[in-house]
């Protein structure tokens, strides 16, 4: 009785200890594996890992082969860390299997167990091998027998001298089972010694065997066997989960057989699957179970075959899929645990407390991976663990169970200060105190016991439960908690509220499109508690902040109106507004209808179609709550610019009718259609296009336009038209029929062009009188036969140049760059054409003729002006007549000289002075130089400064008077003009709007002036008269 309290007492004291210090049991951080230790490793030393956290600290010691290894009592041996160390490992009495104990005061747990084995290999023991002595084509082995060994092994044969290797190939094969070396089928080449060299992987040391000498027998050669398989799949092979297998088959035979694989149950081999040294090996990576089954080895040459069967079994070893988990239990209540492993062959179960084996008894139940243990008590405390096994591996999961005692205490736990409800409500005041076992309760209101009846009882946990709330329920409620440990109490004060109402709920409506409205929502409340509304819209909370452009909060702190701006079609759906305090929540719901355009109708169908018809189907969309008043067609092709209405019948198609007849296509047209629909609210969406159909073919119907021609070579006729478009050619297969006979005749000339892109047609004989007038058409045609012709046109047929030239030539000129040329029509009957203008040919003296400028006029003028020619310089010039058959003889050249250049020093020293509203202006007389034109006046150029039109005077004096207004700026230039043109401008002068009766100034450029309209009030007076 001593001991159990004593427990009591350490299991309190921890619990309470843990929350700060997180006391626990043992916890395996790293558990030991599997050690290969080369024997001939320089370190000398094996390390077996065991990590382990807890608090206390854990202890760890070890076993081997299930016998504790005693630290103290074997130098050898020690712990750091908690990993076991073993200095000068003994292969024979180091061997075995180890494992891990840890333990502190929670309990112990074992680990899993680790396999030490020891990695070497001895030399071979023989020194010398017999000759083996064969024929030519006969079959060979050669054993290797490895000498002995731990550890995983390779094999390789030397042929002759290291480093050559026997090259492993479909005629030789080794054994990486047995090191045995084969040849399929002995050549001459194999002659010579054979060395067999083992590596053990762990330690990577390498021995070789004796040499074997091959030699052949000299007393025929082998003829041709059937495969003879000596290296055979095992007939079981236990293959591992996610392992690597490897499978390996070989034949003697002559020919050299070829080796195959297969399953035997038909199915494919994997894909994964890889065949290495000409498929004697079959390697299947990352076994699993679908992998497994029998495989068949075939070797096969000319003179039959063999095979060779081996079955693979697939085996996993345990693996967690449901561990167990720590538990902390109150003395008498029930403990469940249940661990779960996958594993082939299915693992069994077995449970371990504090490392040793647990069976069912009393309390304790077993069954398969299920512990149960019911009326825990302090005993129970500890370490637990539960084992799976198979024959192919061993696995742990551990759990800490605590049994908690302890008296009632509400430190951590206390009841609500202060309770809210509302009258008419339901309350439940909890009291959760922390105790073990569980305690009972009674309640107090105020200093008397609280009874139950049928608004008042007291829960399961504890916990205060009232309904139908009444103002006299308000008051101070103390919880009183009892076990065998203790009691304690705590209080709160339960206050009751006014429910709040809603007084004006948002009602249904429905709406139009494009409107807005304002949903009520106004409620009374206790005004001593917060309030908050919020608005949820089909189930979903309304964010005002992210759909601020539609929808508001308004009203004040007894309203939460939600105002809805410009409603759309989708804002239809149920509205709830959520009114909350403290005590309470309530809701109320207004559904809202939004009226608006129609949808998009559906399935637009083409049901059938003819040359120019097309009957189409549709079904309604929704009408938005407003009754579809009738239905539009639409229509596209690849040349229409966009959808574009079409005729139907109906002509007008109402709202209950779902079907249409489109009139007024084009034959072999590429039609889609749509619809749209229509209410009283507006249009709807169009429909999804429909299907793409070709409208049949028919007879063409349109003519080409614009018939003419003309022009051409010598002997030509050429007719041209404008082609008819693609949508308007009504079929496949389209072209022209071009007709034309000589004017006043009466039988048709005919040729058909197919390309439907023609828009010309030369005609061309030799015995084509020129300029001769013909009646021409143009009809059209497509696969399914002719159409019209266009209206009859009369077109000539090429025309001879004019034979003569114009006469009368001669030229003056105009100034330094500018000349004019006249001449007159050639005297002749140009029945053989006519003359459609005159070409001008104008040259320098000292340049040549064919780089001659051309200057064209057209019709019958016979005068031009030629500009953009050097001043004072000497220019021939040649006129010939042309017309659409090229240009006639030239008329004879003659010769002018432009005029010199005008002046090119500008005018200088310019003055102005303004007196009685008026401006003179003085400059100084410009010189010509003696290359250029004499001077012969002056010209004044002046506007407003804000206009862009100018006036312009001219005089032969060097000083002009004029009168202007005194209220705008003015901006003025002057130039020199002569023959050859006008000479270079002074620098603009600006002169300011005057606001005295005197005002002078000196000639100074201005950089801009302002676009106004016209001067239209300006008064000149001209007073210079007198000649320079």
């Amino acid at each position: 009785m001593r001991l159990l309290w004593e427990l009591l007492v350490l299991q309190s004291f921890m619990l309470c200890l843990a929350d700060d210090n997180m006391l626990h049991g043992p916890v395996f951080i790293q558990e030991p594996n599997n050690v290969i230790f080369p024997l001939d490793s320089e370190e000398k030393k094996v390390k077996l890992s065991c990590e382990v956290k807890g608090n206390p600290k854990p202890t760890i010691r070890w076993k081997l082969n299930g016998t504790s290894v005693d630290v103290g009592m074997d130098y050898r041996y020690s712990i750091v860390g908690g990993s076991l160390l073993i200095n000068n490992p003994n292969k024979t009495q180091d061997i075995g299997m180890y494992q891990c104990i840890a333990t502190n005061s929670f309990g112990t747990i074992v680990s899993r167990e680790a396999r030490l084995q020891f990695a070497y290999l001895e030399n071979f023991k023989t020194r010398t091998r017999s000759t083996v002595s064969v024929r030519q084509g006969q079959g060979m082995v050669l054993l290797c027998g490895p000498p002995p060994h731990s550890g995983e092994l390779t094999y390789a044969w030397i042929f002759n001298e290291y480093p050559s290797f026997v090259h492993q190939d479909n005629r030789r094969f080794v054994s990486q089972e047995t090191g045995n070396l084969y040849i399929a089928k002995v050549e001459t080449s194999d002659v010579g010694n054979y060395t067999c060299v083992v590596t053990n992987t762990v330690t990577n040391n390498k021995v070789l065997g004796p040499p074997t000498p091959l030699i052949l027998r000299n007393d025929g050669v082998m003829g041709e066997y059937e495969p003879k398989i000596e290296v055979q799949v095992p007939e079981t092979v236990p293959s591992a989960k996610g392992t690597t297998v490897k499978l390996e088959c070989f034949a003697l035979g002559n020919p050299v057989p070829t080796i195959s694989w297969r399953r035997a149950d038909g199915k494919q081999i994997p894909r994964k699957a890889r065949r290495q040294k000409s498929s004697g090996v079959l390697e299947i990576p990352n076994f699993q179970q679908e992998d497994a089954g029998l495989y068949e080895c075939v070797a096969e040459n000319v003179r039959g075959k063999n095979m060779a069967r081996g079955q693979l079994t697939f085996y996993a070893p345990p693996n967690w899929i449901q561990k167990i988990s720590d538990a902390h239990k109150a003395i008498d209540e029930n403990i469940f645990w249940e661990c779960k492993a996958n594993g082939r062959p299915k693992p069994s179960y077995s449970w371990l407390k504090d490392g040793e084996p647990m069976m069912p008894q009393g309390r304790i139940q077993i069954e398969h991976g299920a512990l149960t243990i019911t009326n825990v008590n302090l005993s129970d405390a500890g370490m637990y663990q539960c084992v799976a096994e198979n024959r192919h591996g061993v696995i742990f999961t551990s759990a800490e169970l605590s049994v908690i005692a302890l008296g009632p205490d509400f430190s951590k736990t206390l009841l609500k200060r202060l309770t809210l409800v509302k009258v008419g409500g339901e309350v439940i005041i909890e009291c959760k105190p922390k105790a073990s076992p569980r305690p009972t309760y009674t309640w107090k209101k105020g200093k008397e016991i609280l009874r139950e009846n049928e608004r008042i009882n007291i829960m399961d946990d504890g916990s205060l439960r009232i309904v139908n709330v009444t103002k006299a329920d308000a008051g101070s409620y103390s919880c009183i908690a009892t076990n065998h440990f203790g009691t304690a109490s705590s209080t709160g004060s339960l206050v009751v509220k006014d429910p709040t109402r809603v007084v004006v709920p948002p009602s249904s409506t429905d709406v139009t499109v494009g409107e807005s409205i304002v949903l009520p929502c106004q409620v009374s409340h206790d005004h001593s508690l917060d309030i908050m509304f919020t608005w949820s819209f089909n189930g979903h909370l309304i964010d005002f902040e992210k759909d601020g452009d539609h929808f508001e909060r308004v009203g004040g702190d007894s309203a939460g109106d939600l105002m809805i701006r410009s409603i759309q079609l989708k804002h239809a759906g149920k509205y709830v507004c959520m009114v909350q305090t403290t005590v309470d929540k309530l809701s109320a719901t207004a559904d809202l209808i939004v009226r608006g355009p129609p949808g998009p109708p559906e399935a637009v169908t083409i049901d059938e179609i003819t040359d120019t018809t097309a009957q189409l189907s549709w079904r309604p969309g929704a009408d938005n709550h407003s009754p579809i008043t009738m239905y539009v067609i639409q229509a596209r092709t690849p040349f229409s610019v966009g959808w574009q209405a079409v005729n139907t019948v109906p002509d007008i198609i109402d709202g209950k009718t779902f079907t249409a007849t489109v009139v007024g296509l084009n034959p072999w047209v590429e039609y889609e259609f749509r619809a749209v629909a229509a209410n009283l609210i507006g249009i709807g969406e169009p429909s999804r296009p429909s299907e793409k159909k070709r409208t049949e073919e028919a007879l063409p119907e349109i003519t080409p336009a614009n018939v003419s021609g003309g022009g051409g070579s010598k002997s030509e006729l050429v007719i041209t038209w404008e082609t008819v478009p693609e949508e308007l050619q009504n079929g496949s297969g389209f072209g022209y029929v071009v007709a034309f006979r000589p004017l006043g005749t009466v039988s048709w000339m005919q040729t058909v062009v197919a390309s439907s892109d023609a828009s010309r047609y030369v005609f061309r004989n030799e015995s084509l009188p020129p300029f001769t007038p013909y009646e021409v058409k143009v009809g059209v045609y497509n696969n399914k036969g002719e159409g019209s012709f266009s209206p009859v046109t009369v077109v000539y047929s090429a025309e001879e140049e004019p034979t003569r030239a114009p006469t009368s030539v001669f030229a003056k000129s105009l100034s330094a760059s500018d000349i004019e040329v006249y001449w007159a029509s050639p005297r002749e009957n140009q029945s053989k054409g006519r003359i459609q203008g005159y070409e001008v040919r104008c040259w320098r003296h000292e340049d040549k003729e064919e780089n001659a400028r051309k200057i064209r006029t057209i019709g019958n003028r016979t005068s031009t002006k030629i500009t953009n020619l050097k001043g004072n310089a000497l220019y021939q010039l040649a006129v010939k007549a042309y017309n659409t058959a090229g240009t006639g003889p030239s008329s004879a050249t003659v010769n002018v000289t432009t005029k010199k250049p005008p002046p090119s020093q500008p005018p200088g020293n310019i003055i102005w002075n303004s007196s009685d509203s008026k401006i003179i202006l003085n400059w100084d007389q410009v010189k010509a130089l003696d290359n250029e034109s004499d001077v012969k006046g002056y010209k004044v150029l002046y506007r407003w400064n804000r206009q862009s039109s100018t006036s312009v005077i001219e005089t032969n004096k060097t000083s002009v008077e004029l009168s202007l207004p005194f209220d705008e700026d003015y901006i003025i230039e002057i130039k020199p003009f002569s023959d050859g043109g006008d000479g270079s401008s002074s620098e603009q002068i600006r002169i300011p709007k005057i606001s005295n009766a005197y005002a002078r100034g000196s000639g100074t450029s201005t950089s801009n002036a302002c676009t106004l309209s016209a001067i239209s009030t300006i008064m000149i007076s001209l007073t210079a008269r007198s000649s320079l």
